[in-house]
């Protein structure tokens, strides 16, 4: 194809050769360059790809594209643009040959709430026929396809890989969680989004390799909302109006408060032995009872979402309320059924903000104990093992402190530092450092009434140490502890 196809909604300078050029890929890795590519010159935290437009030349590329002013060979095509990232994004859907245009694309945005939403959305859009792609935190889902995610939000060019790779398998819609850091960095640029949607904010994702301060974070956040045909929003979010602030598209609101377009009511708690859930009334813009499988208010606002989503789709009452109960999440209190006795449950909370925001909810239920399973991650902040420490502590009814990732420490040394945190509180505990033979004590020793936490891995389905990831999951820990207990019985 030609260049010019490629940049065609893009400002850009010819700096040397011409945009007739023909190239044959388009790459942002000076590795994959091959005969004729067209090379995007991207500065990264690690290396900045204006250093190797010398070896793309040499591997054959027939063009690159900077920022940054640079000595190339003669022959080589030289394209000068404001941002390489921002070009990107545009000439990576341009060479799928704009696939978005034929999606109905939902992004979800906010500090949490955006992998269990997307989930939720869809599930109900499918529960009326539609086929929908989703990407996000745990995967990309192409029909029957699931990819392992390595980002929240992919590379400009792989989201429209996927896209096309969507369309090709005939989706009409696609979900996907959309991360400050994604919009930061223009990796959803030019996507014409049908429906953004704002969950909430809080002061996490501020530092050197991410933004520089919560004005900034706000900022990219709010992105989204000018380049999306509808944006919905949690009204009850302190930080609703800045991150509105800029925005262009008709909005809506959902939450729990007066002013909230879409409205839960008569909220109720719903416990029994071996199960925890929540049902409420949905009111203002729909009028229906609905009961979820996933305990807490959060579950409560993340249903809304999904709800005041699909309302645009026109998805009937009694589908959307059939999707709800049945949505499951992988790693997000996602329930495991243990014992008519107790609840046992996996959670993907790995600091402090979220296991504390988790054991607050998981106390609403009154339940006989709740007991807190969990380790930290090696070669990551001291700090964070601490403060996880002290919350389960103050939290907790009892504690089993376990291995999580250790990488490249001493499990045991992980271990001892979270002991420090634990040690500010009265809360009692035990650390067994085997992450299998600590779900067994916890099973065996399980109360009636029990509310059992394995926090920490979620839909992780690995152990990385020492730089080797080994396979572990920890419903099949659980499942081998069951076995092995009902075995000595």
């Amino acid at each position: 194809m030609k260049l010019a196809k490629l940049l065609e909604r893009l400002e850009y300078e010819v700096v040397q050769g011409g945009e007739e050029t023909e190239v044959t890929t388009l790459e942002n890795d000076s590795r994959k360059v091959s005969e004729g590519s067209v090379f995007v010159c991207i500065t990264g935290a690690v290396s900045d790809g204006h250093a190797y437009v010398a070896s793309v030349a040499e591997k054959g590329a027939a063009a690159v594209v900077v920022e940054k002013d640079i000595e190339a060979p003669e022959h080589l095509t030289v394209i000068k643009v404001a941002d390489t990232r921002y070009a990107l994004a545009y000439m990576s859907a341009a060479y799928f040959g704009y696939p978005a245009e034929k999606l109905k694309v939902i992004g979800i945005t906010g500090t949490k709430g955006k992998t269990t939403t997307t989930y939720m959305v869809k599930s109900i859009l499918e529960g009326v026929g539609r086929k929908v792609g989703l990407i996000g935190t745990i995967e990309a889902v192409i029909g029957s396809e699931a990819i392992p995610a390595n980002n929240t939000t992919p590379e400009s060019y792989t989201i429209q890989e996927y896209f096309a790779r969507m369309v090709e398998a005939g989706c009409d819609s696609v979900v996907m969680e959309v991360s400050s850091q994604g919009l930061m960095l223009h990796r959803t640029a030019g996507i014409p989004f049908e429906i953004g949607i704002f969950t909430n904010l809080g002061e996490d994702h501020i530092g050197p390799n991410e933004h520089k301060d919560f004005e900034d974070y706000k900022r990219c956040k709010g992105m989204l909302f000018r380049q999306c045909k509808i944006g919905i929003a949690n009204v009850d979010d302190k930080w609703f109006a800045d991150v509105f602030r800029d925005a262009s598209c008709k909005t809506e609101t959902f939450g729990l408060s007066e002013g909230a377009d879409l409205r839960a009511v008569d909220i109720e708690h719903v416990s029994r032995r071996g199960y925890l859930g929540v049902r409420y009334h949905v009111t203002g813009l729909m009028d229906f009872d609905v009961e979820i499988d996933i305990p807490g208010e959060f579950s409560v606002y993340n249903s809304l979402t999904a709800i005041a989503v699909c309302r645009h789709f026109n998805v009937p009452t009694e589908t959307i309320q059939k999707a709800l109960k049945a949505a499951k999440v992988k790693g997000r209190i996602e329930m495991i059924p243990v014992s008519d006795d107790f609840a046992m449950m996996i959670d993907y909370a790995h600091n402090a903000m979220s296991l504390e925001s988790l054991l607050h909810t998981l106390r609403d239920y009154d339940p006989g104990r709740i007991v807190t399973i969990f380790g930290c991650g090696g070669n990551r902040s001291r700090a964070r093992r601490y403060e996880m420490g002290e919350v389960a502590g103050r939290l907790s009814d009892f504690t089993i402190i376990t291995s999580d990732n250790p990488r490249f420490e001493e499990p045991q040394a992980i271990i001892d530092d979270i002991i420090v945190g634990m040690e500010k509180t009265e809360g009692k505990y035990v650390a067994i450092c085997d992450r299998k033979e600590a779900i067994r004590y916890a099973i065996e020793n399980g109360r009636p009434g029990d509310v059992i936490i394995l926090a920490g891995k979620g839909h992780e389905t690995y152990q990385e140490i020492k730089g080797v990831k080994y396979d572990m999951d920890d419903r099949v820990l659980i499942r081998e502890a069951l076995e092995e207990l009902q075995q000595r019985d």
